[in-house]
């Protein structure tokens, strides 16, 4: 056993080891609900190997770039033996509609900013095509 454990349980610092989560992300997700942890009665966090697990999901999930809320949704729906996976498919799915928005967002964003670039002569002269177009709310094509 390392130091902070105790058979299955764990204290935060190895949890943070084992999940990937930083112990103040663990703290953060305990104070929305999205974890819970025992208490020794020195006060100290405790954690099951199955606090871990769903420390690893939500870090997964994050990565993906599920919201806080989406977590929760996706947290009950894996905690629900009836779940139909219809359920879990219809929010990735919205999920992945959110994304290609942002993506197309992005991709607009990125043209204008190439756009812009290409206008400004980015020498010592004080003409610059970026700060015209920023200040008269001219930033499309």
């Amino acid at each position: 056993l390392t130091p902070g454990q105790q058979g299955d349980i764990m204290l935060i610092k190895d949890a943070a080891i084992a999940s990937g989560l930083p112990a103040k992300t663990i703290r953060y997700y305990e104070s929305l609900g999205l974890i819970e942890s025992r208490r020794a009665s020195n006060g100290y966090r405790q954690y099951s190997s199955k606090d871990i697990e769903r420390m690893q999901f939500l870090a997964r999930s994050r990565t993906l770039g599920f919201s806080l809320d989406e977590c929760r949704s996706l947290l009950d729906l894996y905690d629900d033996p009836t779940r139909a996976s219809a359920s879990v498919n219809a929010l990735a799915r919205q999920h992945l509609d959110e994304l290609n928005d942002k993506i197309r967002e992005l991709t607009a964003m990125k043209q204008t900013l190439i756009h812009l670039v290409s206008q400004c002569p980015g020498d010592e002269s004080s003409d610059c095509a970026i700060l015209e177009s920023l200040a008269h709310g001219q930033t499309s094509e």
